[in-house]
């Protein structure tokens, strides 16, 4: 991640950590735990190690540990004040099967292998060149990787009321939510830059994954993306996490 990127991350998120999980509800109208439910049913469900970038404060990483209470789930995220709030959450709701870890998607690097490495709201703020090929080198043979994040709506008639959500954030929301201000106000213009879809097919197809398939969520405003590191012919191993 360029310095930039960080930069951007930090000023948008700073001061965020111990509201982000209601906000995330509440602000996505409850998308978003849904998109995370749809995240969790593509995880194979043999999978003995995973692997959350960008945790946050670990919601998906907490509900991997929980269904695959065998599995060690390791969360990695730059922000430090969203992993203090992850450790909180382990401890107290004793989930022993999971490890945070401060460091960048881009950078970090284990020895042992993983199943499968998850990202949530990670694909607008990463180098995705270097992403993919961090993350190739951590999955085992047919592991899976999985992606997800907001889109800029296709749709002029949802994208107008996309805009049209935001200024009611940016007006209603802030006095409120100040500590959020920030991301109210800049997080639209990030969202409409970001080419991090098409970007990231590409960088997976340039590192070699197979099986690439792209799955659009709530009229355009997010998506999944996955890959799997093996031949296009090799069968899936396991299946996925039960509903």
């Amino acid at each position: 991640m360029t310095d930039s990127r960080q930069e951007l991350v930090q000023r948008l998120f700073s001061g965020t950590g111990e509201t982000y999980d209601s906000m995330v509800y509440f602000g996505t109208f409850g998308c978003d735990q849904s998109w995370k439910k749809k995240i969790l049913a593509k995880v194979p469900s043999a999978s003995t190690r995973v692997l959350d970038l960008a945790c946050g404060t670990g919601i998906v990483t907490f509900e991997i540990a929980r269904r695959l209470p065998r599995c060690r789930v390791i969360g990695v995220d730059m922000t430090q004040e969203y992993l203090d709030v992850a450790r909180k959450k382990a401890e107290r709701f004793s989930i022993t099967n999971v490890e945070f870890i401060h460091q960048r998607a881009e950078e970090v690097s284990f020895k042992e292998p993983f199943d499968c490495v998850t990202a949530s709201y990670l694909g607008k703020y990463a180098d995705l060149k270097r992403l993919t090929r961090n993350v190739k080198g951590m999955l085992k043979e047919n592991g899976l990787f999985i992606m997800h994040d907001f889109t800029y709506p296709d749709n002029p008639l949802i994208a107008s009321l996309w805009e049209f959500y935001f200024k009611l954030l940016q007006t209603a929301g802030s006095p409120f939510y100040p500590q959020w201000r920030t991301i109210f106000y800049e997080l639209p213009q990030v969202v409409r830059n970001t080419s991090w879809l098409p970007d990231l097919v590409d960088s997976l197809r340039e590192c070699g994954f197979t099986r690439i398939t792209v799955e659009r969520l709530i009229v355009g405003s997010a998506a999944i993306v996955t890959g799997r590191i093996g031949k296009p012919e090799d069968p899936d191993p396991t299946g996925s996490l039960p509903g």
